[in-house]
């Protein structure tokens, strides 16, 4: 017994031994590796044939090593520092509108100008053509380098509050191009896109980020609901990528009492290790609430949505969430470069991880369904992690064709869409906006002398098909039977258009609506046809179904096709 007694002292005795041994070891070979980097270097710039960039050659290397962790992790030059603001509050100084890059025109182009900012005070559409600003020209962008093309213009026109320019633009339909004169201002992206009161008292919230003043503006967006009659509500945050951790809190302490755990941080290092819990008596603590998600919905707003799941205080419908349950902090390096890292994992009250991948140098792998661990909701519902936040009911919305895809993004649509307002001063409020079927014909007309054109999928796996038997020795066989299936699946315009007229249509009155009445109009339009949305409303309007759905003991998620 002794003797085993002594040995066990040794033992525990060990084990600071070993792990500081260990620590003394990783150090070390930190400190060995950066010697080796930074001599590697200097022999380099001394030399090498050609003078090297340091500040190139540098961040290349940067950029590869956080390459290999999480997409999370990022680097942030000096000249990056504004987007990094911009990412975390949602503020910046310029015109307030995205540019992209045209692609037949290698020129910007205004893509989506935000209401009450001075791009749209302005008069600019989307589909504006960017050429100048105070009278240089832009250029044009070379293949291949359009993302710096883009972000060379998109820098130019922000500035200091205040400060004026010109901007020179050419607009569809109008024959020469025209001056715009702009003032740069504080642009703060808006968290609540629209709000509303649907039938029978319900209302509705749709939450775009977390962004600085996302609860302020979700709490006054509630009571002016509430002063309007909803007695009921939905928080739509689909395509909600997430934003401040602390706005998320704040979101949740609406619906949840004082004093609620919401989310807790586990890190490497105990000072990463946080709980955040609501602060504040809730604003509307019994509310019926339903909340919508989708694949879009990750980081904050899975853990709003999974913190009112795991307390039982609002049903979930929709498909499941990303899965982002990893958090980022900013740190400050010299020069005024910045690093963005993953610290921590974070866990919703049930005491579930929703992150869904790992990471393999670099590469994304989606955890299997297999490995979720089961956990428990407040009232014994059972949840589960390790693959984002899976809805208590899920309600998907109709599979739409490729044709779609290419359409939404071909010049023909935006230009037909320039069209349409050059002709139109104004259009009826966005909740009643139609084209009439005479308009649709113009459209379509409009697309055939554009000579729209769109990849067809089925030819793809056609030419995979062909190839397969070319391998194989069939090709000869096979030639008469594929050229003939070939042909039937050959494009067909007219047809096409006939065949999903309804999903082109609606597509093309969301963009026109867009360029009338901007983000807010878009949304309040396409509530008209939301299949998802009709499913939490029925649940809403039925109390018995609601209560039923929270109260259920088991993971039994219902599907609503």
């Amino acid at each position: 017994m002794r003797h085993l007694l002594t040995l066990l002292a040794l033992a525990v005795a060990a084990i600071p031994c070993a792990a500081q041994s260990d620590e003394s070891a990783h150090n070390f070979e930190v400190a060995k590796n950066l010697e080796i980097f930074n001599n590697l270097y200097k022999e380099l710039d001394l030399y090498y044939v050609d003078t090297l960039n340091a500040e190139k050659n540098v961040s290349n290397a940067l950029l590869y090593m956080l390459g290999q962790l999480d997409p999370y992790t990022e680097y942030y030059t000096e000249k990056d520092a504004d987007g990094l603001r911009e990412l975390t509050t949602g503020k910046y100084a310029g015109i307030g509108s995205l540019i992209a890059v045209r692609q037949s025109e290698r020129r910007c182009i205004v893509a989506e100008p935000y209401e009450g900012m001075p791009a749209a005070e302005a008069g600019l559409l989307p589909g504006d053509i960017i050429l100048a600003q105070d009278g240089k020209d832009y250029g044009l962008a070379e293949k291949g380098k359009e993302a710096e093309y883009s972000s060379r213009v998109s820098a130019s026109l922000r500035g200091e509050p205040g400060t004026s320019f010109t901007l020179t633009v050419r607009r569809y339909g109008h024959p020469e191009p025209f001056d715009v004169r702009l003032t740069r201002r504080t642009v703060t992206l808006p968290s609540v896109v629209f709000s509303t009161v649907l039938r029978d008292s319900i209302g509705y919230i749709m939450l775009d980020s977390y962004k600085e003043q996302a609860t302020r503006d979700v709490r006054i967006t509630l009571a002016a609901l509430k002063q309007q009659g909803a007695r009921r509500l939905v928080l739509d945050l689909r395509g909600n990528p997430g934003g401040l951790l602390d706005q998320a809190v704040g979101v949740t302490n609406l619906f949840l009492p004082k004093g609620s755990e919401i989310v807790s941080l586990k890190g490497k290092h105990g000072e990463d290790g946080s709980t955040y819990r609501t602060q504040d008596e809730p604003m509307l603590p019994d509310m019926p609430l339903v909340v919508l998600v989708d694949g879009g919905t990750a980081s904050s707003a899975e853990i709003n949505s999974g913190a009112l799941q795991d307390y039982d205080r609002a049903v979930i419908v929709g498909t499941r969430t990303y899965g982002k349950g990893l958090v980022q902090q900013t740190r400050q390096l010299p020069y005024n470069t910045a690093l963005k890292m993953t610290t921590a994992k974070y866990y919703i009250p049930s005491g579930r991880c929703i992150q869904a991948y790992s990471y393999k140098n670099g590469v994304p792998q989606h955890l299997p369904d297999s490995l979720a661990r089961e956990f428990r909701t407040a009232g014994g519902r059972s949840v589960r992690d390790g693959g984002g936040i899976q809805p208590d009911v899920t309600a998907r919305p109709d599979s739409l064709p490729t044709l779609l895809s290419y359409l939404e993004a071909s010049d023909a649509l935006a230009d037909y869409v320039a069209d349409y307002h050059n002709r139109h001063a104004t259009i009826l409020p966005a909740a009643q906006f139609s084209l009439t079927d005479e308009e649709f014909s113009d459209f379509k007309a409009f697309l055939k002398q554009a000579k729209f054109t769109y990849d067809n999928r089925s030819k793809a796996a056609l030419d995979i098909l062909r190839e397969i038997a070319r391998f194989e020795g069939y090709a000869d066989v096979t030639r008469e039977e594929l050229e003939a299936l070939e042909g039937k699946l050959a494009h067909n315009l007219d047809y096409d258009l006939d065949h999903w007229a309804a999903d082109i249509r609606r597509l093309v009155e969301s963009r026109i609506v867009n360029t009338y009445y901007y983000q807010r109009g878009e949304a309040e339009y396409a509530l008209r046809d939301d299949k998802v949305l009709e499913t939490a409303l029925g649940i809403l309007a039925d109390e018995a179904e609601y209560h039923r759905i929270l109260s259920r003991p088991l993971a039994e998620t219902e599907v609503l096709e």
